[in-house]
């Protein structure tokens, strides 16, 4: 695997306690009711000044439905994240400058090719560009997981300057130069395998792409999860609170528990880690 510098997670305790509130439909002061604090203190957290006690963050996991033990993982600065280790390909996850955080994109190939797979294309073909391993020379396809401009910035400039003959993209938007594609939808590259999943919920339309080897049928798959899930926290349900957390749970258990989850921000982490301790997955 190539390197990955992120370590930081994509979301703190606040940003998880907002989707949280959001999750259950509950406003501040009847959250901080309900599990039996003052909420001044519940708002601080929210806005990163949080020192709630590990029993404080118990209560408020119960009121908000939300994993106990990850969310005082959080709240304790220790969310734990795996070694990533025993893939049957190479990837090069591609961290890109966005707003305060970063973008990621993945580029996938076989062990020694220099041609390979894009997923997202990032902020745009210069950042892409700055990150982009000097062993790849070309690509087979990209595959966007949605169409935000932090995800799909300059899709068909990526294409032509680096080759690929096609993009797919979810179903239900339009995009230049993209083939809309929904569940079920398999391409094989050389010996890499790509099955789409439909995962609205983040937004109205949007797929994970699970990647594997026809080489090495016993080897590590990979996610790649767009805002679907990241490590220690799920995307903002901008569309639909429901839908995204059924394709949550849909998806992640339909996947062997080693599959390493490569997210739209954040570090990477795989579907055992999360099933454990993923604030969202209950």
């Amino acid at each position: 695997m190539g390197a990955y510098p992120l370590t930081l997670l994509e979301d703190e305790l606040g940003d998880v306690l907002e989707k949280g509130l959001r999750q259950a439909g509950l406003d501040e002061g009847t959250a901080a009711d309900r599990a039996g604090i003052p909420e001044n203190r519940l708002r601080d957290a929210i806005d990163y000044r949080s020192d709630l006690t590990m029993d404080e963050l118990r209560r408020l996991a119960g009121v908000l439905a939300l994993n106990e033990v990850g969310l005082c993982a959080l709240g304790s600065g220790r969310y734990p994240l795996p070694e990533i280790e025993g893939l049957p390909f190479v990837v090069w996850p591609l961290a890109m400058a966005h707003g305060i955080g970063v973008v990621n994109a993945y580029v996938i190939a076989e062990c020694g090719s220099p041609h390979g797979l894009l997923f997202d294309t990032g902020t745009g073909i210069e950042a892409l560009a700055e990150e982009w391993p000097d062993s790849i020379r070309s690509l087979a396809a990209v595959f966007l997981t949605q169409v935000e401009t932090e995800h799909a910035g300059a899709l068909c400039p990526v294409m032509a300057r680096f080759g690929a003959k096609e993009a797919f993209i979810p179903e239900g938007i339009a995009a230049p130069c993209g083939q809309p594609v929904g569940e079920g939808f398999g391409r094989t590259f050389g010996r890499l395998e790509v099955t789409t999943f439909a995962t609205p919920g983040h937004a109205a339309c949007h797929n994970c792409y699970l990647v594997r080897s026809s080489s090495a049928r016993s080897g590590r798959a990979m996610l790649i999860a767009g805002d679907l899930i990241f490590a220690g926290s799920a995307g903002g349900a901008y569309f639909c609170h429901r839908q995204l957390r059924a394709n949550l749970r849909r998806v992640l258990e339909s996947v062997p528990l080693s599959t390493v989850i490569a997210p739209g921000h954040g570090p990477l982490t795989t579907v055992e880690n999360e099933l454990r301790f993923n604030p969202f997955l209950t």
